[in-house]
C-alpha cells in the first residue's frame, strides 16, 4: 500500500459518522463532475465509469440509513436517494449532462447541511 492509499484509509477511518457523510457527498460531486467534463469531451468511457461511482456511493449512502431511528428524515431521504440513482442511470444512457447537474445541485444542497451538522464537533 502506498503512502497515498494509508493517508487516505486514515482519514476515513479516523471520521466521525457525519464527517464520513460529507466526504460521501464530496466524492459523488467530484465524480459527477468529471463526469459532465467527460460528456462534453465525448469520452464515453470516462462518463460511465464516473456516473457509476457516484452511483455506488449514493447507494451507500442509501443503504446506511437508519429507517427505524431517522423516521421522516431518512424516508424522505430514502426517496431523494432513489430519485437520483434514478436519474444518474437515465443521464448515463442519454449522455445528459443537465440531468447529472441536477443531481450535483441536490447533493450540494445535502453537503452543505451535513457540513454544519459535522462540523459542530
Amino acid at each position: 500500500m502506498n503512502g497515498v492509499s494509508v493517508y487516505e484509509e486514515n482519514v476515513v477511518t479516523t471520521q466521525n459518522k457525519e464527517k464520513i457523510i460529507v466526504l460521501l457527498y464530496e466524492g459523488a460531486i467530484k465524480f459527477l463532475r468529471k463526469a459532465n467534463a467527460a460528456i462534453e469531451a465525448n469520452d464515453y468511457r470516462v462518463k460511465g465509469n464516473c456516473i457509476v461511482r457516484a452511483q455506488e456511493i449514493i447507494f451507500e449512502l442509501n443503504m446506511c440509513l437508519d429507517m427505524e431511528v431517522g423516521g421522516e428524515i431518512s424516508d424522505n431521504l430514502r426517496a431523494l436517494y432513489n430519485f437520483m440513482y434514478k436519474r444518474l442511470s437515465v443521464a448515463n444512457r442519454k449522455c445528459d449532462s443537465q440531468m447529472v447537474d441536477e443531481v450535483i445541485g441536490l447533493l450540494e444542497n445535502l453537503y452543505k447541511g451535513w457540513s454544519k451538522i459535522a462540523n459542530q464537533d
